[in-house]
């Protein structure tokens, strides 16, 4: 907080805090109690120390709907959807019987559960990919995925863009940094040795001269690791360069992974391949398909995925597996209820079609534009980019709003009074479900509304908003989401 306002913001943020705690005692008190036990770096946005009072995560104790409710009995609407995994809001009845029914028949480790060919089935359906693995998360499924890349093409080093994110393994947690002019590829934390970063190229997402830097690194290159609408910014939709990228890397023999942990069945039931129209030669899923569950998808071309088991063979006759195989595995992968739920999901989303997804995306349109209008309106330096049915907030700097609050500060502020008035939004951002009504949208927009007012009446706000917005500020950064997948 700056020192011109610093009164009126220091009896302001006490208010606000003292209401806060009061509204959230038990989850406050839960995490001060498990902290000695509990290591973890969730909560609404991180910790600062003018809003450390706050700093503990909502506990939740039952969720239906688009709806959570806390430990201290506090209704909210859920906006945050798992970070992407509910599409059908909480414990939807489809996913519940199928589930249930499972569970009757048991849990069975080891051997494989019988829904598991039909799971697969409907995923090569759906994606118009050729073969299909399973693993338990989004960051497992990229893993195995640039395995298999390296394995068929006998090459090691990856192709990933900034801005990008792929999970928290070590391999794709790097940045570029200039050094004497040169740029080089760095971990973004500690933990990470270098020589692990040093086969991953970092380039500019959407730029032209990266198609140039993969010609020029073509006999290294083993895949091409893009997230076709990034979740750190889903207004960047370089539909011509991704075409471009496809044509490149089929001419030089480079695998080329889409990344649809985020995209996968919520833009369209084939995912962003279909959107785009483009088609690539592996492409890791998670989170919707799961349906709640635990789970990682890699799917693509039988090229690369024979690499898992050898590829294709028969009974009763000399066939036998025909290429060198990489290591894959995991004792809960394909896991009964997990496969339950995809079952569930895959035969919901086969039969809703390509309108379940057009008819959230509208609705994320129209619920964006009305609160960008608010925003542009009252000069709030705030926007929300979205992409099909999620959205990514974004503050606009200026010199000047320094005065008043960062936007670190602003970002905090802002999803705390959210909360506050019973809207559970998530760091990176929100996304929208079926189970959102007309009247939960309107709510929303509200809260919002009235967070504005009143940030701006504890002078973390201007009264007249700058003139000259010259900047925008990406609300979360690698660390704040390093615990999605």
């Amino acid at each position: 907080m700056n020192k011109a306002g610093n009164h009126l913001q220091q009896r302001y943020l006490e208010a606000f805090t003292t209401r806060y705690n009061e509204r959230t005692k038990k989850s406050k008190q839960l995490a001060q109690t498990y902290r000695p036990i509990i290591t973890s770096n969730m909560g609404p946005v991180g910790f600062s120390l003018s809003c450390k009072e706050m700093c503990y995560p909502i506990t939740a104790k039952r969720s239906l709907g688009s709806r959570i409710w806390d430990v201290d009995g506090n209704e909210y609407i859920d906006f945050m959807m798992g970070l992407g995994v509910n599409l059908f809001g909480h414990n939807p009845p489809f996913i519940q019987a199928a589930l249930k029914e499972q569970l009757e028949k048991g849990i069975q480790i080891g051997p494989q559960s019988e829904l598991t060919g039909e799971v697969g089935e409907l995923i090569c359906e759906l994606t118009g990919m050729e073969r299909v693995a399973f693993s338990n998360t989004g960051t497992e499924a990229v893993m195995a995925a640039i395995r298999l890349a390296r394995t068929a093409t006998g090459r090691n080093k990856i192709v990933l863009f900034s801005g990008s994110y792929h999970g928290h393994f070590d391999g794709t947690l790097v940045e570029v940094e200039t050094i004497d002019g040169i740029p080089h590829t760095v971990p973004i934390t500690s933990g990470i040795p270098q020589n692990i970063v040093e086969d991953y190229l970092v380039l500019d997402y959407g730029n032209p001269q990266s198609l140039d830097a993969i010609r020029a690194n073509k006999h290294e290159l083993a895949a091409v690791l893009v997230e076709p609408v990034q979740s750190r910014r889903p207004d960047l939709q370089p539909k011509d360069f991704l075409l471009q990228l496809r044509q490149l890397t089929k001419e030089l023999g480079i695998a080329l992974i889409f990344d649809e942990v985020i995209t996968g069945f919520r833009v369209h039931p084939g995912g962003a391949q279909a959107w785009f129209g483009v088609e690539a030669d592996i492409a890791t899923y998670g989170k919707i398909v799961g349906g709640g569950m635990p789970i990682g998808i890699i799917a693509g071309k039988a090229t690369y995925m024979d690499r898992i088991d050898g590829g294709m063979w028969n009974y009763g006759d000399a066939s036998q597996p025909q290429v060198e195989t990489t290591y894959f595995a995991g004792t809960f992968r394909r896991h009964p209820l997990a496969m339950a739920a995809a079952l569930a999901v895959l035969k919901h989303l086969k039969m809703q079609g390509s309108q379940l997804q057009q008819q959230l995306n509208q609705r994320m349109s129209q619920l964006v534009e009305t609160l960008n209008a608010y925003f542009e309106e009252e000069e709030v330096p705030l926007r929300l980019r979205n992409f099909s049915s999620w959205f990514s907030p974004a503050f606009l700097e200026n010199f000047s709003l320094l005065e008043y609050a960062t936007p670190s500060e602003l970002r905090e502020l802002l999803y705390y009074h959210l909360l506050d008035k019973g809207v559970m939004l998530g760091g990176p951002g929100g996304y929208l479900s079926t189970a959102h009504t007309d009247e939960d949208i309107n709510y929303i927009i509200q809260a919002f509304k009235d967070s504005v007012r009143e940030l701006r009446k504890g002078g973390f706000l201007p009264p007249i908003a700058p003139q000259n917005l010259v900047k925008e500020f990406s609300l979360e950064t690698r660390e704040q989401i390093a615990d999605v997948r």
